[in-house]
Order: C-alpha cells, then structure tokens, then sequence
C-alpha cells in the first residue's frame, strides 16, 4: 500500500471517530441549573446577607441520614421560636429528583423528612426566616 493510500486511510478513521463523537453528542442530555437563573441572579444579595446572619449563629444548621430518615436541625437561636421558610434538595444531575419542602420545624427546631427524598446526591439549600431576619445555608448531603 502507497503512502497515498496509507493518509486517505488515516484521514478517513479520524473523519468517522469524529462524527460519531459528534452523533454521541447530540444524545447527552444536560440541563440548565435553574430555568429561571436571570430571575434568581438579580436576588442573590439575598442569598448573600442571609448567609452572613447565619454564619453570625452559634452553629451552623446540619441536615444528615438516620436510617431511612432525613433530619433538620437548625441552631439553636431557633429553638421555640416562629420560623419559616423552605428547603430545597437540589440534584445537580437530574431535575426529576429536585424536591422543595416547606419548613415545618418543632420547637427543638428540626425537622424530619422522612422518606421522600430518593437517593443521590444533593446540594440541600435552606432559606429561612425568624421574625424579620432571613438565613441562608447550604450543604451536601448523600441519600443512601
């Protein structure tokens, strides 16, 4: 075989693995992170100062697995005390499993999920509010 035929023949291989590279890459399937991130950036000084009034608290709030359940614990300045807000469970890979729960903590504030949560892994953000103050946390938490 001639050299001729031997870079037509290189120049085909590399022309076929790039078109199925590219066939494989109309089938990925990705999401945006919020469907309404302009709408979310504009408000983020209020992720902003809400972080900052919790990292004033004396700790910070925990979210972990017992057993099959999930469990809330806010600090401890929110114990009896009238609080408000919401929960998101945000999968970074699949929207399906984004859930978002209203705060219905008792009077040791925590709160407890039970079940409804399936597994993965999730970047769980906790906005809320006591009295005229808002907070905002964020972690991580692995759903086994």
């Amino acid at each position: 075989m001639s050299w001729g035929y031997k870079i037509i023949l290189v120049f085909a291989v590399f022309a076929s693995m790039i078109g199925y590279m590219v066939y494989r890459s109309f089938g990925t399937h990705f999401e945006l992170v919020e469907p309404e991130y302009y709408e979310s950036e504009l408000k983020y000084q209020h992720v902003i100062e809400g972080t900052n009034r919790a990292y004033s608290l004396s700790t910070s709030p925990t979210i972990k697995q017992d057993g099959n359940d999930i469990v809330l614990q806010l600090p401890g300045e929110m114990k009896n005390a009238a609080v408000s807000g919401a929960v998101l469970f945000y999968c970074a890979y699949d929207s399906r499993k984004d859930k978002r729960i209203n705060l219905q903590v008792d009077k040791n504030g925590r709160q407890s999920f039970g079940n409804v949560i399936t597994p993965g892994v999730y970047n769980v953000k906790i906005d809320w509010r006591k009295g005229d103050e808002d907070y905002f946390s964020e972690s991580q938490i692995k759903v086994y």
